[in-house]
């Protein structure tokens, strides 16, 4: 159904996903998850209700970021001897893609029904000064075990750097701060950062006996005064959990990607967005923040004749 038009006048389209318990809202703008309605008709993401609240008013809300989610130093990179300068939107750095990023792009919807959408986008060579015609798609299938499934499909006619996520703030209560969710996340190293929030050299650093550590549950406010944004090094398999203890409302995710960006949602201020400070809580599953600029970090560039697949799940429970 039509949600609105763009800037642009390009028509904007909502898709609905049902099982018969959760329904979930995805528009063709940024490919956005703008709603997850709960059974008990909770809804659990921060949504904006019209387009032009998403270009005047979101930060990134459920949106498909990219090419390259989070941050690349200087908004610059080399490839195969050649360098790259990107549009420098987050103070000296990259972010999420550049000033007009995969997350204010309109996606082509193919196959819609209850259960599974599929979206395209095809950015040209030279768009935000990335390298290469990229055509990437993304699935969202919600299945009967009440899991959302994102899939993403990527391939280039020229060698680039990808590095795709999705954006949402998840609140399991689907109010008030998520200072008191409990998160699990199996990771035994994270990414510390300068104030830049670019890596800092060296490897990753073990969370024991920090508090970044989450390989056991703990209050996202329990430490730190509930302030994270920092990419953790996950485990094989990618496992994160969070629980809202007074609902009893739990979400699993699950991925393919070796990291996750946890961000707590404390730069949201309740003038620039309608959601205040600790609204919601991001797992934004990807590689590494800054991986071109870095050799010892996993891979991510993609080349002609290679496929990017990865998976992403989020299962919901009560």
């Amino acid at each position: 159904m039509r949600f609105g038009s763009a800037p642009t006048g390009e028509a904007v389209d909502r898709h609905v996903l049902s099982n018969g318990r959760i329904r979930i809202g995805i528009l063709t703008l940024g490919a956005i998850i703008q709603s997850v309605e709960l059974a008990d008709g909770t809804d659990v993401v921060l949504g904006l209700p019209t387009v032009a609240d998403y270009f005047r008013r979101s930060r990134y809300f459920g949106a498909l970021v990219g090419r390259y989610g989070n941050r690349i130093a200087g908004g610059r990179f080399t490839l195969d001897g050649s360098t790259y300068q990107l549009p420098r939107n987050n103070n000296r750095h990259s972010l999420h893609g550049g000033e007009i990023g995969f997350d204010r792009r309109i996606w082509q919807a193919e196959g819609g029904d209850e259960r599974a959408v599929r979206l395209t986008y095809v950015s040209k060579d030279g768009e935000e000064g990335y390298p290469g015609t990229l055509t990437t798609s993304v699935t969202y299938t919600l299945t009967e075990h009440d899991e959302l499934r994102i899939g993403y499909h990527a391939v280039t006619d020229a060698p680039t750097v990808l590095n795709l996520t999705n954006h949402s703030y998840f609140n399991l209560a689907g109010s008030g701060d998520v200072r008191g969710h409990v998160v699990t996340i199996e990771a035994d190293h994270y990414l510390p950062v300068d104030e830049g929030k670019i890596p800092l050299p060296g490897a990753p650093t073990p969370v024991a006996g920090t508090p970044y550590d989450f390989t056991r549950p703990a209050a996202v406010g329990a430490r730190l005064e509930g302030r994270y944004d920092h990419c953790y090094v996950l485990r094989p398999g990618g496992a994160m959990r969070v629980e809202e203890p007074v609902s009893g409302r739990v979400m699993e995710v699950t991925t393919t990607e070796p990291g996750v960006q946890f961000y707590t949602g404390h730069m949201l201020d309740g003038v620039a967005t309608p959601y205040g400070s600790h609204a919601g809580l991001c797992l934004e599953t990807q590689h590494f923040p800054d991986s071109p600029n870095r050799p010892d970090f996993p891979s991510t560039v993609l080349r002609p004749g290679e496929e990017h697949i990865s998976t992403t799940t989020y299962r919901f429970t009560a």
